[in-house]
């Protein structure tokens, strides 16, 4: 099984190789999705990152965090200027990846992250980081190379953990019904299980498959960033009215 703090650790230098040259004038562009810029996207990886690395460091040490602390982050942070926004998000990126690193063994067999209702170990806390930054630095990649994918080495970690994204996000489409989709780079098969209230991800499928597209696509889907310009060519035909139902299911965020 791939190890998500080394996938974690390539899509922070991926990151960061793709941000660090970007002129004024490029971070100041729309970025996927469109209501943020560039530099506005690297805010909310950066301030992501500030707020983990202290609620880690607070998990650690036994006490609570402070619950008006992950606001003033946010505040502090819609007040950068962009090329702030994109050199403090890249700082704050690659000291929260050398934190996790620097946890022990011991810490890491005895770490339970609670975020809302999720329980998180620490792989599962890295996996979790780990697909929202390969996202959202995708919506940075994606905005001046349209054909550029989710990169390779978070693919195959995130595709395996959508479970829970689906059911927080996904919604009911026009009837109750199981979509089997097969996933490629990695082969991955699995049912989208929509029910008249929510919808379920569920590994395996019966019967023909409904919908058949690459890995890093279906991560797209599920997080909204499946429009018909970014669709793999690869999709058939036939499976585009699919999609465009789908999209309405998940509408991203």
């Amino acid at each position: 099984m791939p190890d998500p703090l080394e996938a974690l650790t390539t899509s922070v230098r991926r990151l960061h190789g793709i941000a660090a040259p970007l002129s004024p004038a490029q971070l100041d562009q729309p970025a996927y999705p469109s209501e943020w810029s560039v530099a506005q996207t690297l805010s909310h990886i950066g301030s992501g990152a500030v707020i983990m690395r202290s609620r880690i460091d607070d998990l650690l040490a036994g006490v609570e965090t402070d619950d008006g602390f992950a606001p003033s982050v946010w505040d502090e942070w819609n007040a950068k200027t962009p090329e702030a926004m994109r050199t403090d998000a890249l700082a704050a990126d690659a000291a929260l990846l050398e934190r996790l690193a620097s946890l022990t063994d011991e810490e890491r067999a005895g770490f339970r992250f609670q975020l809302g209702p999720m329980d998180l170990d620490f792989d599962g806390l890295v996996r979790l980081r780990l697909g929202e930054h390969a996202v959202h630095t995708w919506d940075v990649e994606v905005t001046f190379d349209p054909s550029a994918p989710v990169a390779p080495p978070s693919v195959d970690i995130v595709v395996d953990n959508l479970t829970m994204l689906v059911g927080f996000t996904g919604k009911p489409i026009d009837s109750a019904r199981d979509v089997r989709v097969r996933t490629t780079a990695p082969d991955r098969d699995v049912t989208l299980a929509f029910t008249t209230e929510g919808v379920s991800l569920e590994s395996g499928t019966s019967g023909d498959v409904d919908l058949e597209l690459p890995a890093e696509a279906f991560i797209r889907l599920i997080y909204g960033r499946l429009d018909a310009d970014h669709t793999p060519s690869s999709v058939a035909t036939a499976e585009r009215a699919l999609i465009d139902q789908l999209r309405g299911a998940f509408p991203g965020f």
